[in-house]
């Protein structure tokens, strides 16, 4: 079988940590090129991968060497680098969140349609094994009526994990956007739309900058949400939790609860009311923590689509749902009123 040519545009923390190796170990995939706009790092990164180096994201694209590549940037550059991509006949897994707007976001779903190519959003929490069961326990009826749920990302923040540590595009309101919101909460506004098999239609949301003295974006986020068929719940979105990460879900039914990532032992926990516990160890959700690292199914998912023609796993149109939400929470804060989405 004809190996699907790579290319990496962005040689940052999530290249590195994630779509490279991820690539690398894929028997489907021939890695051709990286480009990264730091000529250093493009060089460091292609030698290490035995790649071509580029510093021109265009000039990578009109080698006409590649079949798909991976928009790994600041988020200002993702939705004009992946409708560039698109347009030149290559396909594009897009990391999160997918753009900063709607009508950016519109824009690189139409470049997919207009072009017959692949677009997949990075939202790796719906190929997480404790997020699949609990969907599947929640469409089989397990836990009855859903009434309510809590979710929460948080860790220490990018500063510890991003290559340029506190210099990072991560803290600066015009590479970024958004912050913790579009780092963490993007995440988990998704997996809530995945697990739950619901829209989320209205939003309330105080959106901070109150952790991080050195950016201008938002690093603290509590948004209560709404679904279309009356569940509520509250999001956290943190850079400010400076003990261990966090990225717990907790469902409420009527017939009991889910646990997820609550447990270091059990990814997820089925608490009925009848008094049974089940646990489930289905190994751990990927992490910036040390040893937490494991494959994010992101990549696999987005090769086999292209080498096997298959609809993209999270098409476009999945991540600008879960964008909208993100951005009715921002106005929200702004507005200081519920949002509908």
């Amino acid at each position: 079988m004809a190996k699907v040519k790579i290319g990496v545009i962005g040689c940052g923390s999530i290249a590195q940590h994630r779509h490279l190796p991820e690539y690398k170990m894929n028997e489907q995939v021939e890695l051709v090129a990286v480009c990264d706009i730091n000529t250093e790092r493009a060089n460091s990164v292609a030698q290490q991968y035995g790649v071509k180096a580029y510093t021109n994201y265009e000039e990578l694209l009109a080698s006409d060497t590649v079949e798909a590549v991976s928009v790994c940037t600041p988020n200002y550059l993702h939705a004009p680098i992946s409708v560039a991509a698109l347009n030149s006949g290559v396909h594009v897994l897009c990391e999160k969140p997918m753009a900063t707007s709607e009508e950016e976001a519109k824009a690189m779903i139409e470049a997919a349609k207009t072009n017959g190519k692949k677009l997949m959003i990075g939202h790796n929490q719906r190929f997480v094994a404790s997020h699949q069961k609990a969907r599947e326990l929640i469409e089989k009826g397990e836990i009855g009526k859903i009434y309510s749920f809590r979710t929460a990302f948080g860790h220490g923040g990018p500063e510890g994990w991003s290559v340029d540590g506190k210099e990072s595009w991560f803290f600066k309101k015009d590479e970024a956007f958004i912050g913790a919101m579009g780092d963490l909460g993007v995440h988990k506004t998704d997996m809530l739309r995945y697990i739950l098999s619901e829209e989320i239609v209205e939003v309330g949301a105080f959106v901070e900058s109150n952790a991080k003295d050195f950016a201008n974006v938002d690093d603290n986020a509590v948004c209560v949400l709404k679904t279309e068929s009356g569940i509520i719940g509250t999001l956290a979105a943190s850079w400010a939790y400076n003990g261990k990460e966090d990225n717990s879900t907790i469902v409420y039914g009527e017939k009991g609860i889910l646990r997820l990532e609550d447990d270091p032992t059990y990814s997820l926990v089925a608490q009925y009311a009848t008094g049974e516990v089940v646990n489930y160890e289905l190994g751990k959700i990927q992490s910036n923590d040390e040893g937490g690292q494991s494959n994010s199914h992101v990549i696999e998912q987005f090769v086999d689509a292209v080498a096997e023609d298959k609809e993209s796993p999270v098409p476009g149109e999945e991540g600008f749902k879960s964008l909208a939400v993100i951005l009715a929470a921002l106005k929200s804060s702004q507005t200081k009123q519920i949002t509908r989405v």
